[in-house]
């Protein structure tokens, strides 16, 4: 190879390298605008009562834990059902049936404690029938109760088998009148 030769096709490798990478920063540029997003999802607990699943926000559940003996405290409302010890704790357990509206029923085996981050650091226990998992689904298949009164609902999600109603927890785990509004 000559100089001649080499300084000569140096300036067309220059041409060829520029274009190239002039095409493949333009590619680059349009693929930035056209990333798909990522969907948004959210991860609900769903719990049962009455044969009705609801749903609680995983980032509040601390824990689920066995039925213990629930201690009743007098001159409290009828939804609450009543404290129990977990690990030097004392826990306030909400009857979710109870604070619903819906009929009390006596407690099986699949009755769990669903132990809820509370306000100010503090924890609350819910006592559901049974929980059945957990449910992850894209942020579009929730829907807004638009005003209506569900009680303790606040929104409902889409599944295949129907509808799942997301608990308010500040309405289920808060002071309420007796018949749990």
């Amino acid at each position: 190879m000559t100089s001649e030769s080499t300084s000569a096709s140096a300036p067309a490798l220059r041409g060829a390298v520029s274009g190239d990478w002039l095409a493949l920063s333009r590619s680059a540029a349009r693929s930035f605008h056209s990333v798909p997003t990522v969907e948004e999802r959210r991860e609900l607990l769903v719990v049962e009562a009455a044969g009705s699943p609801y749903a609680i926000a995983v980032e509040r559940v601390r824990e689920i834990v066995r039925l213990a003996a629930i201690t009743r405290i007098p001159r409290t409302p009828a939804w609450l059902a009543g404290v129990v010890a977990l690990r030097g704790e004392i826990v306030e357990v909400v009857d979710l049936r109870r604070r619903i509206g819906l009929p009390q029923a006596a407690v099986t085996r699949s009755s769990r404690i669903v132990v809820i981050h509370g306000d100010e650091a503090g924890i609350a226990g819910i006592l559901v029938d049974a929980v059945r998992g957990v449910l992850r689904i894209p942020e579009q298949d929730v829907l807004p109760t638009d005003g209506r009164d569900f009680r303790a609902v606040v929104e409902m999600v889409r599944t295949p088998d129907g509808f799942v109603g997301v608990l308010d927890l500040e309405r289920v785990l808060g002071a309420g009148d007796e018949d749990g509004r």
